[in-house]
Formats: C-alpha cells, structure tokens, sequence
C-alpha cells in the first residue's frame, strides 16, 4: 500500500460521500478493506510489542481499561488480539471505514460480489 491505513481509510471514506455510483463504491469499498485489515495488522504488531513486558494481570488491567476483559480461559496471544482488535475498532481510520461501509450499503454494494450471494 503507498499510503498508510489511517490516511487512506479517511480519504477513502470522505471520496464516498459524493459518489453512488456501484462500481466506484465498490471499488472505495475493497481498498478500504485491505487498508482496515493492514491496519488491524498494524495495531496488533504494536500492542504485542507494547505488552511483551506486561505480566498477565497488568495486561487484563490493559483489557479491561478498553473494554475487551481477558476472560476465563483466554490465552494471552488471544488476549493481545482482542486488545488490539479493540484499540483499533476505536481508531478514526476503522470508524472511517465503517462510514465507508455504510455508504456503500446504501446504494447495495458490499465486499460479496452479487455473483457470490
């Protein structure tokens, strides 16, 4: 990607508010959708970095202070993802996204193609 997630998910989610036409959403849509993924990559390579040195407990404090607790059961590498899934799903660029998204609904477009439904 020549740009990174945040800039192009907004830019991206601002280009789709004039637009209704199918194929240009659809288009926005699918490189927005490789930009929410890399950037969910992005946040959990950096959370994982940020905790490696938190004991289990201080990184349940950390869970539970964005709203995603470690739950019974939970390994820590599942802990680590929910943490950055959380961090990131509370990020203007994954909000952005969303906007994105909601924008392509609204004129019936979505990742699955028609043929695929």
């Amino acid at each position: 990607m020549d740009t990174n997630p945040t800039a192009l998910l907004l830019d991206l989610a601002a280009s789709a508010q004039d637009l209704s036409d199918r194929e240009a959403l659809q288009n926005l849509l699918a490189r927005g959708h490789r930009a929410w993924c890399e950037g969910v990559a992005d946040a959990q390579s950096g959370i994982r970095r940020e905790v490696a040195n938190l004991s289990d407990a201080q990184l349940a404090e950390r869970c539970s202070a964005v709203g995603a607790p470690w739950e019974e059961g939970m390994t820590r590498g599942e802990a680590v993802s929910v943490l950055a899934f959380a961090t990131w799903d509370a990020a203007p660029a994954a909000m952005a996204y969303t906007v994105l998204e909601e924008r392509a609904a609204l004129f019936g477009v979505c990742l699955l193609g028609e043929e695929l439904l």
